[in-house]
């Protein structure tokens, strides 16, 4: 092939990638702009959403939101916009109205602490709100915070004929801890770093009877908080579950299933008591309960009768 055509053809390979490349780079510097203007128009404001759902009556937590791009046209006066949102003031607040994953919050799905039912807002269906009084020693040192789960160990005496009996017994289980003190949010320094602060008083979550439970037992004795690791409530309904005691509904969802086995592990015991006795920690005290001793009982009214030559007294109720 002529030498002079194998230069023309080469060239005009040149000129074509070349014109190729330009043609790429001026569409896409085009394209980008307007695919960008278009996000920025479709996203619209920011506004604060919930990372989970939400149920009636959780504690929020900074965990709990998260700030997302939402239609301009979509975007409401109650939601909560990035300008002008104190992320801070929402720490501590109760969800009111339940909110599903990804949906806005509004300002009225959610109660502050010291609003007008409040604490109302924090308990859920048919449970109630009890105070317990605690010290350093019986409150984990003030490492128990709003929202935590916690045991409720009764320490007592029990006296009768015989050696005193000191015990320890595991009363009440897997109760959520709505306040501690006036308290409803956990303290933290400049760092952001949770401070544990020593309580007078913590105020938990129960049944009506579990609650008639923890106002006798403060009457027999010391009650003390004993803090859940959060995979212990998982395990014992797995093992209630397995053991036939708890019966699940039968469903095809997975989701609604996992609902109610969720809804069953944040649920409050008082079954399977333990409990520890003084023999147990030194010899020298008592492993069982003393005899009890017996009331002496009033005398009753007495009725002397007399028959032939003998007298004798009788009293009512005598057998």
């Amino acid at each position: 092939m002529d030498k002079k055509k194998i230069i023309l053809l080469i060239g005009a390979l040149l000129v074509a990638a070349v014109t190729a490349l330009l043609a790429k780079n001026m569409f896409t510097g085009a394209s980008a702009p307007q695919a960008e203007a278009k996000k920025a128009e479709v996203m619209g404001e920011e506004v604060l959403v919930a990372t989970r759902a939400l149920p009636v009556g959780t504690i929020i937590t900074p965990e709990s939101f998260r700030f997302q791009p939402w239609p301009k046209e979509l975007v409401e006066e109650a939601y909560f916009q990035k300008e002008g949102t104190d992320v801070e003031s929402l720490n501590g607040t109760v969800v009111r109205n339940a909110v599903t994953a990804g949906q806005p919050l509004t300002k009225g799905s959610i109660v502050s602490p010291g609003d007008r039912g409040f604490l109302a807002a924090a308990l859920g269906p048919g449970m109630r709100a009890v105070t317990i009084p605690v010290s350093g020693l019986t409150g984990v040192a003030g490492f128990v915070f709003p929202g935590d789960r916690v045991d409720l160990m009764l320490t007592q005496t029990v006296t009768g004929q015989g050696p005193d009996l000191k015990v320890s017994e595991t009363v009440i289980r897997n109760v959520r801890v709505l306040a501690t003190d006036n308290r409803v949010t956990s303290s933290t320094n400049e760092q952001g770093q949770t401070v544990a602060r020593k309580t007078k008083l913590v105020t938990v979550e129960a049944t009506p009877k579990i609650a008639e439970k923890i106002s006798v037992a403060q009457t027999l004795g010391t009650l003390s908080v004993s803090l859940r690791s959060l995979a212990d409530s998982t395990a014992e309904l797995e093992e209630a579950i397995a053991s036939g005691e708890i019966k699940l509904p039968k469903t095809d969802n997975p989701e609604e299933e996992a609902a109610m086995i969720k809804a069953l592990a944040a649920r409050p015991s008082s079954k399977k008591s333990t409990y520890s006795t003084g023999g147990e920690v030194s010899r020298f005290e008592a492993r069982t309960p003393p005899a009890l001793v017996k009331a002496d009982r009033p005398d009753g009214p007495k009725v002397r009768v007399s028959r032939g030559g003998r007298t004798e007294e009788i009293e009512f109720g005598d057998k």
